[in-house]
């Protein structure tokens, strides 16, 4: 006996509006992500009423709250300082040093760095500050 066969339709996966979710969601991800352009490290500069806008130095030495130290992208203990700022030091005497130390770091940590500094011949070193934010009872006094 010969039975008939039924004709089956070939079996299609349509991929459009799967590709249409991911590219919205794409969008929405670059759309939502906010990139920073430098290493996260939350500093929180001292203030200055007296400070002048600089031009941004070659050589930055940052010290951090918990007493490290940052030259350029590595991270440095306080006895790797010295031979790291050592191969930055023509550099710095060149061109200076500009010092980023977080206001709750510890002034021996800031002393550390400026003495360290000052051993290789640096002689133009600048602290990085944020201006201050005039109160309401300095801005109404004359």
């Amino acid at each position: 006996m010969k039975f008939a066969r039924r004709r089956r339709d070939p079996v299609e996966v349509n991929l459009t509006p799967l590709i249409d979710v991911v590219f919205l969601l794409l969008i929405f991800f670059m759309v939502s992500t906010t990139f920073e352009t430098r290493q996260a490290l939350e500093l929180e500069l001292p203030e200055s009423a007296a400070g002048t806008t600089l031009e941004a130095s070659p050589v930055t030495l940052v010290v951090t709250e918990r007493g490290r130290y940052r030259l350029g992208e590595r991270e440095l203990s306080a006895t790797e300082l010295g031979e790291a700022l050592a191969a930055k030091a023509d550099q710095a005497r060149l061109h200076g040093l500009v010092l980023e130390a977080d206001a709750r770091a510890v002034h021996a940590d800031v002393v550390r760095a400026l003495d360290q500094a000052g051993a290789l011949g640096v002689r133009q070193v600048r602290i990085a500050t944020r201006a201050t934010q005039a109160t309401p009872t300095q801005a109404e006094t004359p």
